[in-house]
């Protein structure tokens, strides 16, 4: 039997080599580990392919959602409004800062941030008068983008800071931008498994504002100030390693190709499979990178059931995520209760993502779906 990857890393590096293993190479010759010319052509092609003015690449994801908040100085006393279903980053950031992370439902079909719940959840925020809202970090689930303009809106009428969460988003848009353009501040990540990944930890932050740029690429380093040894504040060892920015160069001008091909091969997927099963909804004027291609259950049950057959196929198949934030154990004492959040919660019990990478073959396909209509 054919052995399937849920993210085929070795065919991309397959189709990639010669130029990986030659910026590989053109970084171990040089010794320029750290902050080397690769760094900064990076940045500057990432920012031109997003449609922003400022890229700051970063050593992970996480960094790129934490040194925000610190640019804003946002800690103790501000609630930041975040969705429960979604990687636990999106809120450990927020604590990490001193602030508290402010739990919001998800929109049954898109999975993402749901302005009608954000809407409630600040003021309900606003009624108890114990925090002040001060932020919103939505997420781009899966690779579609959160809903922006209805987010913003809302974010304008509260006087809130609007941040993308677009580790999962890249190569996701709405219209013609394209996700890490959204909100005051983007970041991404470039953990191996993303749509855009590197062979280690990375991330990088986007803006629109030179101010904004500065201090983040103060806060990248220590807090520096005009040199190295001069330190103007409190920040972060967070730099984006040269190895990396010269593995993700290649990748990155491959990006456009391989995208297109996702959404090929999830188009192919939901042909297969949309008359069994509810496949990803992509909202209209929206389109998604399909970083991941995520299916849904109708109850946790049925979904053991599911993923216990595929693994008797030889099929591999994920779950993310099994347990929303707000009921983590590490959030319990916000006092948070089973059915609060009733939307992210079925989602946690009822999702489930099949094989998707950008050389995904139609033979590959074509084995998930019959091991899944041989249910």
């Amino acid at each position: 039997m054919q052995k399937l990857a849920f993210n085929d890393l070795g065919a991309q590096y397959r189709q990639l080599k010669e130029e990986i293993d030659a910026g590989i190479a053109g970084v171990i010759e040089s010794s320029h580990f750290i902050s080397g010319p690769q760094v900064e052509q990076l940045e500057q092609e990432l920012a031109a392919y997003v449609g922003r003015k400022y890229c700051v690449s970063v050593g992970s994801g996480t960094d790129a959602l934490l040194m925000p908040l610190m640019a804003e100085k946002i800690g103790s006393g501000d609630a930041v409004f975040v969705p429960a279903f979604t990687f636990f980053a999106t809120a450990e950031v927020v604590s990490l800062c001193g602030a508290t992370p402010v739990f919001c439902d998800s929109d049954p079909d898109t999975f993402n941030l749901s302005p009608e719940s954000l809407e409630t959840q600040i003021e309900k925020t606003l009624a108890a008068g114990k925090l002040k809202p001060k932020a919103v970090i939505a997420v781009d689930l899966f690779g579609q983008p959160a809903d922006f303009p209805a987010l913003q809106k809302i974010c304008d009428r509260y006087g809130l800071n609007l941040m993308e969460d677009a580790a999962q988003g890249f190569g996701g848009a709405i219209g013609e931008k394209k996700a890490c353009s959204f909100g005051k501040y983007a970041g991404t990540s470039f953990f191996p498994a993303k749509a855009l990944g590197c062979y280690g930890d990375g991330g990088a932050i986007f803006t629109d504002d030179e101010q904004d740029y500065r201090l983040l690429l103060s806060l990248r380093v220590h807090g520096k100030g005009s040199f190295k040894y001069e330190n103007v504040r409190l920040g972060l060892n967070a730099r984006l390693d040269t190895l990396q920015a010269a593995i993700l160069l290649p990748k990155l001008h491959a990006f456009d190709e391989e995208n297109a091909h996702r959404r090929r091969a999830a188009a192919r997927y939901a042909e297969l499979l949309g008359d069994r099963f509810r496949v990803p909804v992509v909202k209209e004027g929206f389109s998604s990178g399909f970083g991941y291609y995520t299916l849904k259950a109708e109850n946790l049950k049925e979904r053991t059931k599911i993923l216990d057959s595929l693994k008797a196929a030889g099929i591999p198949a994920m779950v993310y995520y099994p347990k929303p934030l707000h009921l983590q154990k590490v959030y319990e004492p916000l006092g948070y209760r089973p059915g609060d959040l009733p939307n992210a919660e079925h989602l946690c019990d009822t999702v489930f993502s099949l094989p998707m990478h950008g050389y995904i073959t139609e033979e590959e396909i074509a084995m998930v779906c019959t091991a899944l209509k041989n249910l």
